[in-house]
């Protein structure tokens, strides 16, 4: 999956940003590495581009533009805006994510979305944490230097004038969220719904926090593992990460919200509801903690639901450990984690290199026909031990389907096939329902654009002022005349309020990425089992001679 993180700089020095994209920093501290002679050490490998500077250095353009305009000369001013656009590790292996692509696909993004901006942008094969994801860094100069048309982001006229300032709004974010993923769906890359947050939501902050915990608890146990003692905790974690699994197993054991509630006071966590939201209060702190900061799973609706399943499976209270772990053990399926949200940086958990090709079965080779197209004898010996591996796993698959004879293997084909072909129909009628209301954005933005011009006319007098002023804005009214006409086909006689719009194309895109992962899913398991069938085929007819041999020997 692609995540989007946004980070606001009052840093003056823009060669800092620089710096960082180019040499290797601290983790931790976030401070420059030295060599030995108290050199920087630049980064392995990288990519670098500049976009509207002039041919000049970044930071240099970025301090002509603001002596020009006189803005960013205060402390309290935020200077310049980053941007990371982090890839999922599998992407490489996958789908063919290079560094250069990512690159090209990061100048794009920045080109569409920041516009007037002079800006950085750098990709960097693989996280501080050595995942394998492929990451953009987009750093901006919070100033912008040219006039740029009305985007869907901004909702205010100095949003798109040269010389006003980037606003990276909570809106604004969301949108770029939602762009991010119609990136990778349109690129074919892994992506995951960054709408509607995940599961277990970890900040910035406690990621880091665990990562220093987790350091400082290696160093502390070194000396006893060097002695042969096995420490007595290995695995560092947070207050947070601890109170959610004192949720989860109160979650797996109550069958109401009074049990729940009950269970949490015995370990000290007091549950709280204001406003339909949930909120904990631990035992050391004095503010509790709410929902949202902790993931989806432990808010009012989450939590609600997993009870109301309890209960309909008849779940009995008990308070002993062991029942709780086993529980919660079970519970695991009643909350389901993402498979792929947030495992890398922003997530704390290490994302391994995972290619689903390496296990999945595979077509066996027809030796004899390779053999007449001149092949030699160690492809042959390739071929058998080949076949030999993707046969056990044809029939492993076969039977972990629990198929009893080919006949329910076809039909299991084609039922695949068929649930395929209805998900790509429902995907490609939500991509057309997506792509009407995007058109219909962009004219309503453009016809927003052009309001006071449009509204300087009915101030005009005379008719040759009028005249006078339409021949001086005939560009405007040329652009709101077409909007009015897409207007009128579309048959619309109120125009929808742009947040209304944004927030509905939003629901589409989070519609349409379920979609998108269900149907890759469901492709995945027609190739599996229309391989498996084929390896079936395959391996009867090959036994057909031999049955039809002992037949006759037997007459």
């Amino acid at each position: 999956m692609a995540t989007l993180k946004h980070l606001g700089s009052k840093n003056a020095d823009y060669g800092a940003a620089e710096q960082y994209l180019l040499f290797e920093h601290d983790e931790f501290t976030m401070k420059p590495v030295l060599d030995e002679n108290g050199r920087l050490i630049p980064r392995e490998d990288y990519r670098l581009s500049t976009l509207n500077c002039g041919g000049e250095d970044f930071a240099v353009a970025c301090m002509r533009s603001n002596l020009r305009y006189e803005k960013n000369q205060r402390r309290e001013d935020v200077k310049s805006h980053h941007y990371i656009i982090s890839f999922d590790p599998r992407d490489g292996p996958d789908n063919g994510l290079t560094v250069d692509r990512a690159q090209a696909l990061g100048e794009q993004f920045c080109k569409e979305h920041f516009p007037g901006h002079q800006a950085l942008v750098c990709t960097h094969p693989d996280g501080h944490n050595h995942s394998g994801n492929i990451h953009v860094h987009i750093v901006i100069n919070s100033l912008r230097i040219e006039e740029v048309p009305f985007l869907p982001y901004m909702d205010r006229p100095a949003d798109t004038k040269a010389g006003c300032k980037h606003r990276c709004t909570d809106a604004a974010l969301r949108y770029f969220k939602s762009e991010v993923m119609e990136m990778c769906h349109r690129e074919g890359l892994y992506q995951i719904d960054l709408l509607n947050g995940s599961k277990n939501r970890v900040t910035d902050r406690e990621y880091w926090a665990q990562k220093k915990g987790q350091a400082a608890l290696d160093k502390q146990n070194a000396p006893m593992i060097a002695g042969g003692i096995t420490p007595r905790q290995t695995k560092f974690e947070t207050n947070k990460e601890k109170l959610r699994q004192t949720l989860r197993k109160a979650l797996a054991t109550a069958a109401s919200f009074d049990e729940f509630s009950s269970l949490l006071l015995r370990e000290g966590v007091t549950v709280k509801e204001s406003r339909g939201r949930l909120s904990y209060l631990t035992p050391d702190r004095t503010k509790p903690i709410t929902a949202r900061k902790l993931g989806g799973d432990f808010d009012r609706t989450a939590v609600l639901a997993v009870l109301e399943q309890n209960a309909q499976r008849g779940v009995t209270v008990r308070y002993t450990p062991q029942h709780q772990a086993a529980r919660a053990a079970e519970q695991t399926a009643a909350i389901p984690e993402y498979l792929h949200a947030g495992k890398g940086r922003l997530q704390g958990e290490k994302t391994g290199k995972i290619d689903p090709r390496q296990d999945s079965v595979q077509r066996l080779v027809d030796i004899e026909q390779k053999m007449a197209e001149g092949k030699g004898k160690g492809y042959e010996r390739w071929a058998k031990i080949h076949n030999l591996k993707q046969a056990a796993k044809t029939l492993t698959i076969y039977q972990q389907y629990g198929f009893s004879s080919p006949e329910q293997l076809e039909a299991a084909v084609a039922t695949a096939y068929q649930e395929m072909r209805q998900t790509s129909g429902e995907l490609k009628a939500l991509e057309t329902k997506l792509q009407g209301k995007r058109e219909l954005r962009q004219q309503v933005l453009a016809y927003a654009k052009t309001k006071p011009i449009r509204e300087g006319l009915k101030a005009q007098k005379s008719e040759k002022a009028r005249a006078a002023y339409r021949q001086a804005n005939e560009s405007d009214f040329i652009i709101a005349e077409a909007a009015a006409r897409y207007f009128k086909a579309q048959g619309l006689t109120k125009l929808p309020g742009r947040k209304a719009l944004q927030a509905e194309i939003e629901q589409l895109i989070s519609e349409k990425d379920g979609l998108y992962n269900t149907y890759h899913e469901q492709k995945q398991r027609f190739r599996e089992l229309q391989t498996v069938k084929r390896n079936i085929d395959q391996i009867l007819r090959r036994e057909e001679p031999h049955r039809r041999k002992e037949q006759s020997h037997e007459r």
